[in-house]
């Protein structure tokens, strides 16, 4: 039996059919992006047309989070067979920031009837590139206010990694599994990795919140998500204080299922040094 991903072309998604075996369909809607092993099956589809993704014969199904057809997706999904949901979801939804969002999602998934495993990452370390590329490769400096400030970005084949896993075995039903990334580090020593990834001494840019805000945007960040990044909106453009007792803590779920650590920053710097040369 199939296993359909969709979000096939994103950062997790790519990897997740890469790293399957036996059918896989893949579901994208630009098919001329997707670079895949040979025997993948990709159709063009679209999560905001539910009545085109071909579900015939699809026994599991990789969820990627669109609220707005969320519920017709799942519905359709159970009716055509699929006996197994995975969900890309959000940590924010383990600590109550999110309500509207991904949240929903994994409800109508709940409601299903079928298996279910959500997947509840934190920050994405692939957002560097797009917030610090720019000015990465343009001259060597980043722009951010608060270089001392923490994060916890987890790398994308961690996400990966877990999805294959709970698709391909049983045992894993009704499970939300929170993938922290590793313990935290200063936005100072993120680019310290990556300026050793390119070789290149990196600085920071003496700007304020506001013009790191007007910059983010400049470079096509939605202006709601750059000010939660920049930490003056809280998530879904609440109160930036729903944080303030917020703690780093490194789950264990990726190390349980996994059998080994985290991959570090400095891995994920390695990984992605093309995408920061100039």
């Amino acid at each position: 039996m199939t296993t359909l991903v969709t979000g096939a072309t994103g950062n997790v998604g790519r990897l997740v059919v890469r790293g399957l075996t036996g059918p896989v369909r893949a579901i994208t809607r630009d098919p001329a992006r997707a670079e895949f092993p040979a025997g993948v099956e990709v159709v063009k589809a679209d999560l905001d047309d539910p009545d085109s993704i071909p579900f015939d014969g699809v026994e599991k199904l990789y969820l990627f989070v669109h609220p707005p057809t969320a519920q017709e997706v799942v519905d359709r999904a159970v009716r055509a067979g699929v006996r197994r949901i995975v969900t890309l979801s959000s940590g924010a939804v383990t600590h109550g920031y999110d309500t509207s969002h991904h949240l929903p999602v994994e409800q109508a998934v709940e409601a299903s009837g079928v298996e279910w495993t959500h997947l509840r990452p934190g920050e994405f370390a692939v957002n560097k590139i797009d917030l610090w590329g720019p000015s990465i490769r343009a001259d060597g400096t980043i722009v951010h206010p608060e270089p001392d400030a923490a994060g916890q970005p987890i790398h994308e084949a961690d996400i990966a990694d877990v999805a294959i896993k709970v698709l391909r075995e049983d045992g894993h039903a009704g499970k939300a599994y929170d993938l922290t990334g590793p313990p935290q580090i200063t936005q100072r020593d993120m680019a310290r990795d990556i300026g050793a990834a390119i070789g290149r001494s990196l600085t920071f840019q003496d700007v304020t919140v506001e013009e790191a805000l007007a910059y983010y945007v400049s470079v096509g960040w939605p202006e709601e998500i750059a000010r939660y990044v920049l930490g003056i909106a809280g998530y879904e453009g609440g109160d930036p204080d729903d944080f303030a007792d917020y703690e780093f803590v490194v789950s264990p779920d990726y190390e349980r299922l996994m059998g080994r650590p985290y991959r570090t920053f400095a891995q994920w710097a390695r990984d992605h040094e093309a995408d920061f040369r100039g």
